[in-house]
């Protein structure tokens, strides 16, 4: 269930950014700033998807090594990715992405 979940929530998030024209992917240049959906509720959730499908395999591997890491692989993306992330994205867009950052928290 878990999996799935964050099969959903990655698929949504996704989604609004390719109806929006604008890359997915954090290392192309974004084109349009996406604050509605998902995005209303998290600054990222794909990587809360990614974490929910991280537990849910986890868990389905019965392996508390990996479930151990959940919290060390989440301080590293929150640190020297999102970081970055959101750097670029207040130098891009500006007075609009603070105040998206205002309303709106980082994971959830």
């Amino acid at each position: 269930m878990l999996i799935v979940t964050g099969l959903v929530v990655e698929g949504w998030a996704a989604g609004l950014f390719r109806r929006a024209r604008t890359a997915v992917e954090p290392w192309k240049p974004s084109t349009a700033l996406v604050t509605n959906g998902i995005y209303a509720l998290s600054r990222n959730p794909i990587y809360v998807g990614f974490t929910i499908i991280y537990a849910g395999l986890a868990i389905g591997l019965d392996s508390p090594l990996a479930a151990a890491m959940i919290l060390p692989c989440l301080i590293v993306i929150d640190r020297f990715v999102i970081v970055r992330e959101e750097a670029y994205l207040e130098r891009k867009f500006g007075e609009p992405y603070r105040a998206y950052k205002a309303r709106v928290r980082r994971w959830l």
